[in-house]
């Protein structure tokens, strides 16, 4: 069992995943700073206030704090927006195509390498193509 989830954690698939989640961090905070740093800015300068985070009501006196949850919001469009921004420029410069030696798994639509008898994505047993 220790062999097998030493081969789990080692793994590329375990250590993609890592980097990735390294690299959207601190993306996120880049983003983050964009919308603190330069957009709220515009909102200050538009509407008086750096960010809506003190904007309250009172219901039955508890504190309803909506502002802080819009500041919140407008952070999560920023963030989707360059996300999928980046994915059509990555998508139009053709970085997602399939390496030329490989096929589609039928069952997840991943590539796959030729010759390959498990997808590394699903994990599905899949046919050998056959030799043209």
């Amino acid at each position: 069992m220790w062999n097998e989830f030493k081969a789990f954690a080692l793994g590329g698939n375990m250590l993609d995943l890592a980097l990735g989640f390294i690299i959207g961090t601190a993306f996120a905070g880049l983003v983050n700073s964009l919308a603190g740093d330069v957009i709220m800015q515009f909102v200050a300068a538009i509407f008086g206030q750096q960010d809506f985070t003190r904007l309250t009501f009172t219901l039955n006196g508890s504190d309803i704090r909506y502002g802080a949850f819009l500041t919140v919001v407008i952070n999560f469009l920023l963030l989707a927006v360059v996300l999928f921004g980046m994915v059509k420029l990555l998508k139009r410069i053709g970085l997602n195509r399939p390496a030329p030696e490989s096929r589609t798994c039928p069952y997840c639509k991943e590539a796959v390498a030729d010759g390959a008898i498990k997808c590394r994505h699903c994990t599905s047993d899949i046919e050998e193509a056959a030799s043209a």
